[in-house]
């Protein structure tokens, strides 16, 4: 009963003062980042569009209250990183490291990952990672935690079905038969990402982040007359969404 008690306080917390949140508000949620590639759409040159989301989004989540050692980052390029130093993007160490954070920590997991997508799954270094192998670590880490994926590439609808819960919230910056933007040499992050940076630090709650990173894009990929539209979704989970689990999700 304590437990579920200091929760409501972090939810009431949050949604009362939605652009600051009290500070450790999310000390105890195990937090990932991801880039999980350095390549530019359709280019054979790099891109710091990945690990600029990364890092970004990494601080905005200790501006909203994670503690900063229960955020984990990964990049396939860890040594040219040093200021954040963050470990190689393998899968068994992302999956290690969210073993490691969820045992050390009582809360809800976040897990977000920017690459690039195919309608298999999303690149991770040189090779897919499949839904079904992230859903695995997701589910042997956090189980019924109250957890939120965040999933920014092409295609990322894909992982919907097989990550979907009813203590999950899922993002993703895509439809499944969808391309996302904002991949190549020169963009400073995706666009989704950009749009995510833009919601995290004032967002009510996580859904609302969502909703507002989804109508972001769609006016970015208007003004830009790009074509068809990505179509982020956003799928949460019955439990998730419900008052009586709201002490629990504490977004």
């Amino acid at each position: 009963m304590g437990r579920i008690v200091l929760l409501l306080a972090v939810l009431i917390a949050w949604t009362a003062a939605p652009a600051a949140a009290a500070p450790g508000a999310f000390a105890d949620w195990a937090a990932v980042v991801v880039s999980g590639d350095n390549r530019a759409a359709h280019e054979d040159v790099p891109t710091q569009a990945f690990d600029n989301a990364r890092r970004e989004i990494a601080a905005a989540l200790a501006g909203r209250g994670f503690s900063s050692g229960n955020i984990i980052q990964f990049s396939v390029e860890p040594r040219r990183h040093p200021d954040t130093a963050p470990g190689r993007a393998d899968l068994p160490a992302i999956a290690a490291g969210l073993r490691r954070l969820a045992a050390r920590t009582r809360a809800g997991c976040l897990f977000y990952l920017t690459s690039h997508g195919s309608p298999d799954g999303a690149v991770l270094g040189e090779r897919i990672l499949p839904p079904r192998a992230l859903a695995r670590i997701i589910d042997d880490s956090c189980g019924a935690r109250p957890t939120v994926v965040v999933i920014s590439a092409c295609f990322s609808g894909v992982f919907i079905p097989a990550l979907a819960g009813p203590d999950r919230l899922i993002l993703t910056a895509a439809r499944r038969d969808r391309s996302s933007f904002g991949c190549g040499e020169s963009d400073a992050h995706p666009f989704y990402d950009g749009c995510i940076l833009a919601a995290l630090p004032h967002a009510a709650d996580f859904l609302a982040m969502g909703e507002e990173a989804r109508a972001c894009v769609a006016r970015r990929e208007r003004a830009e007359r790009l074509a068809p539209p990505s179509l982020p979704q956003i799928a949460i989970g019955a439990r998730f969404r419900s008052p009586a689990f709201a002490a629990k999700r504490a977004p």
